[in-house]
């Protein structure tokens, strides 16, 4: 069972928002899915995802890949984590 993390579509027609989900990667883009670890809203202009980056490194450590948009956000709230300190 190949266990991704990646981003599921919600939102109205021209107003996307998105989640980022833990999922089998056999499950369709916006099918059934593990855990919900965060969101992603594109029309915002700062501060446009949230993350729970300790879920996150949760599941890279149990073998999920993470999809490349999703592994940007990973490392954005690295650096912001890094940065609160």
């Amino acid at each position: 069972m190949p266990v991704r993390i990646r981003l599921k579509r919600v939102g109205a027609r021209n107003s996307p928002a998105f989640r980022v989900v833990v999922a089998d990667g056999r499950s369709p883009r916006d099918g059934k899915f593990i855990e919900e670890i965060g969101t992603y809203l594109p029309g915002k202009k700062d501060d446009n995802f949230k993350l729970n980056l300790e879920r996150a490194d949760y599941w890279v450590s149990k073998g999920a890949q993470p999809s490349d948009t999703v592994a940007s956000f990973i490392k954005k709230a690295r650096r912001a984590a890094a940065a609160a300190k």
